[in-house]
């Protein structure tokens, strides 16, 4: 199986809104509407075999020197096989040409982030994700996913990366 990493396409919406679906119904990922996910396709890089999309993520700015990886998933029957790792290379050098210097997500699976590079933090560090998304959830006064955060320097001038490298 080849496994290719690329930026979401508008014809994408509708396997990133099942993928993401899926997440959402077992409490594990905020829900995104197929509008949001129209609105928003340029932040998102999928991961495909030859056949199907098998995986996704974003990045979203919450500041000038921060994003964060949301909507992070990979479809049943794909998972440990290295495609999340890859998806988050791909996030990492997307934040990296755009020149943020820090990239953040709440997670379930702080293992998973620690293996890709990230640190465990308290998530009141982050008030620009608190006020955007925190505000809004549902588990805001008894939030249980942890805040990582990766460091990372930002792309030089003649760095071309290709997600088909990663």
């Amino acid at each position: 199986m080849s496994v290719v990493c690329r930026s979401a396409v508008p014809e994408d919406v509708e396997a990133l809104y099942e993928l993401i679906e899926g997440y959402a119904a077992k409490g594990i990922m905020l829900p995104r509407s197929r509008e949001a996910l129209a609105r928003t396709i340029d932040t998102f890089i999928v991961a495909s075999d030859d056949e199907r999309l098998i995986g996704c993520g974003s990045l979203c700015r919450l500041g000038s020197d921060l994003v964060e990886i949301r909507s992070l998933g990979i479809a049943d029957g794909y998972k440990g096989q290295g495609i999340g790792s890859k998806l988050v290379d791909a996030l990492i050098a997307e934040a990296k040409l755009q020149g943020i210097p820090k990239v953040m997500a709440l997670t379930y699976e702080s293992a998973f982030f620690q293996k890709n590079g990230f640190q465990i933090v308290d998530k009141e560090i982050f008030p620009e994700k608190v006020w955007t998304d925190c505000v809004n959830c549902p588990k805001q006064h008894c939030c249980d996913e942890i805040a990582v955060v990766r460091i990372i320097e930002p792309a030089q001038e003649n760095e071309q990366l290709s997600f088909a490298q990663m």
